[in-house]
């Protein structure tokens, strides 16, 4: 059957991908270099429509011309071949960021959302690109167990990463905080923590960009999905930012 969308057609490729036709591209022609050489454009796209828009096969499948178990088969084959290659190795100067981010999905109850999973992130606090994703833990795990636990902390090293109040104890530049009978911090802690605040906003930022991914708001995916679909995701939001 004739399908809707059509990686033949350039103006569905940006809404669809969050990538331009150039990108797209790009992209195609690095998973053919990666070893995945039966790889199609409209393969590509089918998968990156899904975690643009979450929709379900039932959906999905009659878009693109294919039937629901194909659209299925395309996006367990696939989706793990776009996830992005995390960076091995770091310059002296560099500086990271780290938070967690949840997101709805069939995992263990946590005390924000019924089911969630916490997926700790580390940007390059100056490209701002993803360079580590850590191992998808419950969302009830908190951050600083998950830091360690998710593989992030290991993947990092020494490299100095810089983190929110919820890391005390990690070795993470993390604000400061008033000691117990302190009624305020000196001028110096203040004026760090303004400066950490506005660094580690770019963290915040790179997880709304990343959520425009809507299967990211509310994933029904099972198993590793979520996880392929997170470092999918990364890789696109990447090469968005990058070029």
């Amino acid at each position: 059957m004739p399908g809707v969308i059509t990686a033949l057609e350039p103006s569905w490729i940006a809404p669809f991908t969050g990538l331009s036709p150039r990108q797209f591209g790009k992209l195609v022609t690095v998973l053919r270099r990666e070893g995945a050489d039966a790889v199609r454009k409209g393969q590509a796209l089918l998968v990156a429509t899904y975690w643009r828009t979450n929709l379900t096969m039932r959906q999905l499948a009659p878009l693109f011309g294919v039937s629901k178990s194909a659209a299925d088969r395309i996006i367990d084959h696939l989706g793990p071949m776009l996830a992005f290659r995390p960076r091995r190795r770091f310059a002296k100067d560099t500086v990271l960021i780290v938070d967690g981010t949840r997101g709805h999905t069939v995992a263990e109850r946590s005390k924000n959302y019924r089911y969630s999973t916490n997926h700790q992130v580390v940007i390059d606090a100056d490209t701002r690109l993803a360079v580590v994703v850590g191992r998808p833990l419950a969302g009830n795990r908190n951050d600083c167990k998950a830091w360690e636990e998710s593989g992030a902390k290991a993947a990092v090293g020494k490299t100095t990463t810089i983190a929110d109040g919820g890391y005390p104890g990690t070795g993470l530049v993390i604000p400061h905080r008033r000691e117990r009978g302190q009624a305020e911090l000196p001028a110096w802690k203040e004026e760090h923590n303004k400066s950490h605040k506005q660094v580690r906003a770019r963290v915040e930022h790179f997880f709304a960009r990343m959520k425009t991914w809507k299967i990211l708001r509310d994933c029904r995916l099972k198993g590793d999905g979520v996880h392929h679909a997170m470092l999918g995701i990364a890789r696109l939001h990447n090469l968005a930012l990058a070029g």
